[in-house]
């Protein structure tokens, strides 16, 4: 598994994890960081993820709500609302990204990890945002 690929899975983890329990993402950030244990610090992607995801928060969200047709971000599965959130930062905020590698990993994600209907839901609402980035950044 390529390194990126790892950091994509940790940070959605954290903020999955701070989603299900309703704290700061990047106060969890710091706990794993902290934490010698923790897998987090060993690739500094996780942490430009997660920090990227929440100081865009109130961006991304509102794209995601924009775009999403039918589905409020309160009705989307947890795990699919992570997923979206850290691939619309990579395809919205993030020029290091090409934006169809960055959709390729949140639709693996989806696949590996939520609904049989989550990967199209990924795949298209990302896709989405990439065609009208121009607009929404």
């Amino acid at each position: 598994m390529a390194a990126r690929t790892k950091a994509r899975a940790r940070a959605l983890d954290i903020l999955f994890e701070a989603d299900q329990r309703s704290v700061n993402a990047l106060a969890l950030l710091d706990d794993r960081l902290a934490d010698g244990e923790s897998r987090v610090g060993n690739n500094p992607y996780t942490a430009t993820l997660v920090r990227g995801v929440v100081e865009r928060w109130t961006d991304i969200n509102a794209a995601l709500t924009d775009y999403s047709q039918g589905w409020t971000l309160e009705r989307m599965p947890n795990v699919d609302r992570a997923i979206l959130r850290l691939g619309a930062w990579e395809v919205l905020f993030n020029d290091e990204i090409p934006d169809p590698v960055a959709i390729s990993e949140a639709v693996t994600l989806a696949t590996e990890l939520s609904t049989d209907e989550s990967p199209a839901f990924v795949n298209g609402l990302l896709a989405r945002l990439a065609e009208v980035k121009e607009t929404i950044v």
